[in-house]
């Protein structure tokens, strides 16, 4: 069992662990509990009511968070010709085609999300252990396999992020920073508990939004009244 320092015990004072609290007092207890010396990002964890195991009961997608996440996030796009120069004029980091496979084959990671048209898949796919391993492999359920690249680079710039179930059933997700008002967090736990509402697979039987908790980078976390959100 993991062992806590004196500033996560005072914090943990904080915060009943056994209480469920509403989530804009869930947030504020958060924001009071991190002490860390830098920007802690707080998380949103939500346990759903679906089997992971199953197919049918997926849950994937992406939601643009009204505030953003608080870390502008470098854009790397593979694209040629007219959507090479509308991916740059969008704000990509990064932009190329071969020449930057190439470079990514020589271990070079210097981004944060890959956004491809599909005309570059075929190419881009000899990257799939590569970039499928570190979680940036563009995919169009993702919004980064696509041919309006203005959109995609925009919206990630904006706050867009991807959401996706694990094998515990739950979904992990970053919905700011501690520097964030608690109105701009719990807006931001809104959203994206409104998109996996509405991601809801119709296979999935019972209860669907069983827990939410939020908690900032070191600091303990805080339960979530599901009820409003139900």
């Amino acid at each position: 069992m993991a062992k806590h320092g004196k500033k996560y015990l005072e914090a943990a004072k904080l915060i009943d662990k056994d209480s469920i609290y509403e989530s804009a007092e869930a947030i504020e207890l958060v924001k009071k509990a991190a002490t860390a010396k830098f920007d802690e990002t707080v998380e949103a964890a939500v346990r759903l009511g679906v089997d992971p195991r199953k197919q049918d009961q997926a849950v994937r997608g992406v939601v643009v968070l009204p505030h953003g996440t608080g870390k502008t996030k470098r854009v790397l796009v593979f694209a040629k010709g007219e959507k090479a120069k509308e991916a740059e004029a969008a704000g990509a980091d990064f932009v190329g085609d071969q020449d930057l496979i190439n470079k990514i084959q020589q271990g070079w990671f210097d981004f944060d999300v890959c956004v491809a048209t599909p005309d570059m898949m075929s190419e881009v796919g000899k990257l799939g252990r590569i970039l499928g391993g570190k979680g940036l492999m563009p995919n169009p359920k993702a919004g980064t396999v696509t041919f309006d690249v203005t959109k995609a680079v925009q919206e990630i710039k904006a706050g867009k992020i991807e959401y996706r179930l694990d094998k515990a059933g739950q979904i992990h997700a970053p919905i700011g920073k501690v520097s964030f008002s608690a109105e701009q967090l719990n807006e931001n736990l809104k959203a994206l508990i409104d998109a996996l509402n509405r991601a809801k697979p119709a296979a999935a039987k019972g209860v669907y939004m069983k827990n939410i908790a939020v908690s900032s980078t070191m600091g303990p976390a805080a339960r979530v009244n599901t009820a409003s959100y139900r």
